[in-house]
């Protein structure tokens, strides 16, 4: 029996998408436009307003995705071991909808801190149910093209909030308390959305339970190409470090204040556009090949942020970061899906987002630091590298990673 052959990219292939999988695509659309509102604004909310260093802001976004990452591998396992995923994806979206009216009554950056850190609990509930249920929806043919969908709607939010947010910020004259209170409402609306118009896919037949997800026999048949995936996306993730220091080099080099929105308007346009076509190519051919060239883009990235000055530079550096993430996060993503059995994935989605998450704490902490004392420069320098032994760890999986 011939198996059915990869989607091409065209307009047939979106219609094959299934109609949750949009619908999912919508939520995390609404939801970034909401978050990305405040988070375009944050960083220099808190340097200029509320006088934090940099190191504080490396270690808040820092702990702020590295709850989310701890949360998601216990969200992950239970939604393995209940067979259901939309609940808990529902609950997650909700906590995050509930907590974006603090942002604007924060009076102090404690508030603010324990803002961020409510809002990643509920992203950390939300995370790997939701890419598993992606998964239980989606064909193995359709599986690239439908990750690469999800994460370009929301990557269009990701765009989108920044740009209100500096429309907002000429409109209000710089009041940023009150863009904040604008963010309020699409958050609101991402998990009304998700109740009504995601569908959940029976359990197949037959489908193994899991009784203990996150027990070492469990975690053992996750299997060794899974957990070197798993390594190498984790070195990756110290190059990774939070987007918040892209918005402040391009503010160091002169870029007003007003406008620093547009460094992530300009980064999600890229990222936006690339990831549903990227999605597609690897349905069509080989992962890896697709993620090598991800981590390619990164090391550029960094190098010009490093070595070319002014706003030209970081203009670049910005493009070449979006196209980054548009060849490896929803690629990476149907890499797991690929590799973990289907009983198993919330788990697999989970130990991958804790395990990338502490990197993500240590890598901004790192990015941090390393800003304060040796400047911006040295900053990227050490994320090349970490890109350069992340792409030096995918050798191993050349053979491992199913190929179509």
């Amino acid at each position: 029996m011939t198996k059915p052959a990869a989607p091409k990219l065209n307009l047939a292939t979106l219609r094959r998408v299934p109609g949750s999988v949009w619908a999912l695509g919508m939520v995390s659309m609404c939801m970034d436009i909401s978050s990305e509102m405040i988070h375009a604004l944050l960083p220099v909310y808190l340097v200029t307003v509320m006088g934090t260093s940099m190191v504080t802001v490396g270690l808040i976004e820092g702990i702020a995705e590295a709850t989310a990452s701890i949360v998601k591998v216990f969200s992950g396992a239970l939604s393995d071991w209940l067979g259901k995923r939309k609940t808990l994806t529902v609950i997650g979206y909700g906590l995050a909808a509930v907590t974006k009216p603090v942002f604007p009554l924060a009076p102090t950056v404690g508030w603010l801190m324990a803002a961020r850190f409510v809002d990643r609990i509920g992203k950390g509930i939300r995370g790997a149910p939701r890419d598993a249920l992606i998964a239980d929806l989606s064909p193995p043919e359709l599986r690239g093209a439908s990750f690469g969908l999800r994460q370009s709607l929301d990557t269009v939010g990701a765009f989108v909030g920044p740009l209100m947010a500096i429309v907002l910020m000429w409109l209000t004259a710089n009041n940023i308390p009150l863009i904040f209170w604008f963010a309020v409402a699409p958050a609101f609306a991402a998990v009304t959305m998700l109740a009504l118009g995601v569908q959940e896919p029976d359990r197949q037949p037959g489908l193994r339970m899991v009784k203990s997800p996150l027990s070492i026999i469990e975690l053992k048949r996750l299997g060794s190409t899974y957990w070197w995936v798993v390594a190498v996306a984790t070195v990756f993730t110290l190059a990774r470090f939070s987007e918040a220091f892209l918005i402040l080099k391009a503010h160091s080099e002169g870029l007003a204040m007003a406008l620093v929105p547009a460094v992530l308007v300009v980064m999600n346009i890229v990222y936006a556009l690339s990831a549903y076509p990227v999605g597609v190519l690897s349905d069509d051919g080989n992962r890896l090949r697709i993620l090598v060239i991800g981590l390619l883009l990164l090391i550029a990235a960094d190098l010009v942020f490093a070595l070319v000055p002014g706003l030209v530079g970081a203009t670049i550096g910005v493009v070449l970061w979006g196209l980054h993430m548009g060849f490896t996060q929803g690629v990476l993503s149907s890499i797991v899906a690929d590799t973990s059995p289907a009983e198993l994935r919330g788990t697999a989605y989970g130990m991958l987002n804790l395990l990338t998450g502490v990197s993500m704490l240590a890598a901004s902490v790192i990015a941090g630091v390393l800003w304060d004392s040796v400047g911006s420069q040295g900053t990227f320098l050490t994320g090349a590298g970490f890109a350069l032994l992340a792409l030096i760890g995918l050798l191993p999986l050349r053979s491992g990673i199913p190929q179509r």
